[in-house]
């Protein structure tokens, strides 16, 4: 069944969700900014609603891996004040869903949209010095709701926890903790409903399975490797790589 799975795929789309795989396993326990380059590679090389479902698949795996090592890092005093916004912006997200044609063009330009903003929000992000940055309780429900949308839409929502977490002040350790038990409770709550939609099937599941020893990897090489590379030149590459691919989805 597996390796009918596996046959059904070019040599492209394979190498694609390898790499995919490992690069969100690095996002999950490393970078979390990384995490918006798979949506675009995935959705360039898959049937669109398709590369959703298989990226979500992934993330929830990975998920469990950054949990597993970032378990005791999390505030859940601030968890807490934005996860039943974010929950409100998943059935957004869902609702907007409906409007959208289930041609295939029009998902993947407005995945392609709604990456592009976000990465306009972490170029924004990563110039304001974080106690400029909004973060009362009403902007909790701006940055939750924003989230679970654009999460339910495209599995993007890196930038937007990038910006809430930031203006936390959170040390390192409780921003990546914060990160992982945040989209571990989104992406298994999701996950339902992406099988509802359609997005999660049979098929998705195998592949993300089989994918499992990539996720693991690519979160062993965020924690050990990729701490001794400069990561500022590392992540203007990817941005770079992100804004040519979203552009990319934009032309069709």
């Amino acid at each position: 069944m597996v390796w009918e799975t596996f046959c059904s795929l070019s040599a492209v789309q394979l190498w694609v969700l390898i790499i995919a795989a490992m690069l969100i396993g690095i996002n999950k326990t490393a970078i979390p900014g990384l995490g918006v380059l798979p949506v675009v590679m995935l959705t360039l090389v898959f049937e669109t609603r398709m590369s959703t479902g298989v990226q979500l698949g992934m993330l929830a795996l990975a998920d469990l891996v950054a949990v597993a090592y970032y378990r005791k890092q999390a505030d859940w005093k601030i968890l807490l004040r934005l996860l039943p916004w974010a929950l409100a912006g998943i059935a957004l997200g869902s609702v907007i869903l409906r409007f959208i044609p289930a041609d295939g063009m029009v998902m993947k330009r407005t995945i392609g949209g709604v990456v592009l903003a976000l990465m306009v929000l972490s170029f924004i992000r990563k110039r304001v010095a974080p106690e400029k940055i909004p973060s009362g309780v009403g902007w909790a429900g701006f940055y939750g709701i924003l989230l679970g949308s654009t999460t339910q839409l495209a599995n993007a929502a890196g930038p937007v926890s990038s910006i809430y977490f930031l203006a936390m002040k959170l040390p390192k350790e409780k921003y990546l903790g914060c990160c992982a038990w945040f989209f571990l409770i989104l992406n298994w709550i999701k996950l339902p409903v992406f099988a509802w939609e359609g997005r999660v099937t049979l098929e998705s599941v195998k592949l993300d399975l089989c994918m499992l020893p990539f996720l693991i990897l690519g979160g062993f090489l965020g924690i050990v490797l990729l701490k001794k590379l400069p990561q500022k030149i590392f992540e203007i590459i990817i941005q770079a790589l992100v804004v040519v691919a979203s552009i990319r989805l934009l032309m069709g």
